[in-house]
């Protein structure tokens, strides 16, 4: 609930402290004097638009401050922490939860939820968890399908919720299926044309049989054929230069002289010298003997080698035209077998995928319909208490009907609900938009709130005026309904009548002071007399008139006796 809130230069109030608490709060005051804008700031704390005509003039920017009591764990909890901001441990389980909105008065609007900044959207994230507001906007909402059709969702409870959830499961999973099988229908001949093509490129491949890093290999070894006898020559001039031909010595016995000579001499660094000298030996017989191999394979060429390698230069030349690498050619050879068989299998697919849909479609049908019977049942439940909270409200004739009808399927079913209002006896019920008074529609509005709260409760209600239109007995009864409300969430109304306002157990008065130059409005809690005399105010229009004093204390005695 909202324990406090504090407005300041919002409209014509200057500065103000609400202190709201639990139970029934009832704000009254004269026309003009800024009622409405103890609406608007609760509106700016739960995320609603911004308007810069709400600073009141001459200031730089308004500011409302909120003071929530809510739960440390829960939905609301988490998403304050999800945002950065932090809870004010209270008592065991409960916490304050410290709400700022400020808009300049150029339009900027900045939010800050348990002490640090947040977009507004947060606020609404929060407010879907904390309040539901009803004005005269909210009672046009209510002529609204899937207004009434949520309204009766919350009173069905976990029997509608447990079959709405079971129907939305399946009905995605129906829509997930029957997408990818048009997609499978629609793309069949494309498909199709991919899986030749890919078998074509993928027969070709296997018979080239490229090997990683071949072309590579094989320019290589046509750059050395094709220049073989310089080659060769090159080679074999090295050989005889390391092997020794005719009267030169052979490197390796010159090396082997000089290793012994350094090794008689018995000097330490000259018998390190000794060491690289047969080091040396050992490097140039291992390097004759590459020469020679070199030789070898050069003499093992046949005179058609060099023409064999360019044909197979050639062959992996086409990948490398077609597919970019030769890497890249071995790769689709990979991948492409697996999905190559994913293609052909699209006729199979196809069944299954249809099979599939058929089940999911046959299970969304028994969904939809244990999702129509748990609203009917719902419906009738609701159209009796509703009809029985309307008898309360002044209005002993009236009838309403919860009307269940088959609609266009949806994610939330495929029922219309239709709250239907039969004013008077013999009349046939007909929609609440058309068959309802403005001061009707308040009365309906009120009794399914309090029949909803009986099983789904909320927080926090906040009716603006919901009395409109309304008086004598049926304003009575209204105001017994608010604070009948008021047990079990807490209930903040904006009123012009006495006989709602005197069942509330905390009365606020928004009262307007004129100096001449600058007009400003204060927020005062009323108790005793001064209770009275606006009371008496609100009945008459003069708060000093006995006979109107005599029936404030009448109606505040109403209050008593039903508590």
């Amino acid at each position: 609930m909202i324990e406090e809130m504090r407005l300041r230069d919002l409209g014509v109030i200057a500065e103000a402290t609400l202190p709201i608490g639990p139970g029934f709060t009832a704000i009254t005051g004269e026309t003009g004097a800024g009622k409405t804008m103890v609406v608007t700031g609760l509106g700016l704390l739960l995320g609603q638009r911004a308007d810069s005509g709400a600073v009141r003039g001459g200031a730089g920017q308004a500011s409302v401050d909120g003071v929530w009591i809510v739960p440390d764990h829960g939905p609301v909890a988490d998403r304050v922490r999800e945002a950065g901001g932090e809870l004010e441990p209270l008592r065991d389980g409960i916490a304050e939860l410290f709400v700022v909105r400020t808009i300049t008065a150029e339009g900027r609007s900045r939010a800050s939820v348990g002490g640090r900044a947040a977009p507004a959207g947060v606020l609404s994230d929060l407010a879907d968890e904390l309040v539901v507001v009803h004005g005269q906007s909210d009672q046009l909402r209510l002529r609204t399908a899937a207004a009434q059709r949520d309204a009766l969702d919350r009173f069905g409870g976990e029997p509608i919720g447990a079959a709405l959830a079971a129907y939305r499961e399946t009905f995605e999973h129906t829509r997930s299926v029957g997408r990818e099988l048009q997609e499978l229908v629609d793309e069949r001949d494309a498909r199709a044309r991919e899986a030749e093509e890919l078998r074509a490129a993928i027969a070709e491949i296997e018979q080239i049989s490229p090997q990683p890093g071949e072309d590579a290999e094989l320019a290589v070894r046509a750059e050395r054929l094709a220049n073989a006898e310089e080659l060769r020559s090159a080679a074999s001039a090295a050989h005889e230069m390391l092997s020794g031909d005719g009267d030169v010595p052979d490197v390796g016995i010159l090396l082997a002289e000089c290793r012994r000579a350094l090794e008689r001499a018995h000097d330490p660094t000259l018998e390190e010298l000794a060491t690289q000298a047969a080091d040396l030996g050992y490097r140039a017989a291992d390097l004759a003997q590459s020469l020679s191999g070199f030789l070898a394979d050069l003499d093992d060429a046949g005179p058609h080698e060099l023409a064999a390698v360019q044909e197979r230069r050639a062959d992996l030349g086409t990948l490398v035209r077609v597919h970019g690498s030769v890497d890249a050619a071995i790769e689709l050879l990979e991948s492409g077998s697996a999905r190559l068989v994913e293609l052909d299998d699209d006729g199979a697919r196809i069944d299954r995928l249809t099979q599939e849909r058929d089940a999911a479609a046959a299970l969304l049908d028994e969904r939809a319909a244990a999702l129509t019977t748990a609203r009917i049942t719902a419906a009738e439940t609701l159209g009796a208490a509703v009809t029985e909270e309307l008898h309360a409200l002044a209005m002993p004739d009236a009838r309403v009907v919860v009307a269940v009808s088959p609609g266009a399927e949806s994610a939330s079913g495929r029922d219309d609900i239709s709250i239907l209002l039969a004013p008077h006896p013999g009349a046939d019920p007909r929609p609440i938009a058309k068959s309802a008074s403005g001061g009707e529609l308040s009365r309906v509005m009120l009794a399914i709130e309090v029949v909803i709260a009986g099983v789904d409760p909320v927080p926090t209600f906040v009716f603006d005026e919901v009395d409109a239109g309304i008086g004598g007995a049926a304003a009575i009864e209204v105001g017994r309904r608010l604070q009948r409300l008021a047990r079990s969430s807490q209930v903040i109304a904006v009123t012009h009548l006495a006989q709602v306002a005197a069942f509330a157990n905390n009365h606020l008065s928004v009262v307007k002071a004129h100096d001449g130059a600058v007009t400003a409005s204060d927020v005062r809690t009323l108790e005793g007399a001064e209770r009275e005399a606006e009371m008496a105010r609100l009945l008459s229009g003069m708060p000093d008139s006995d006979a109107a004093l005599t029936h404030a204390r009448e109606l505040l005695g109403l209050r008593a006796q039903t508590d």
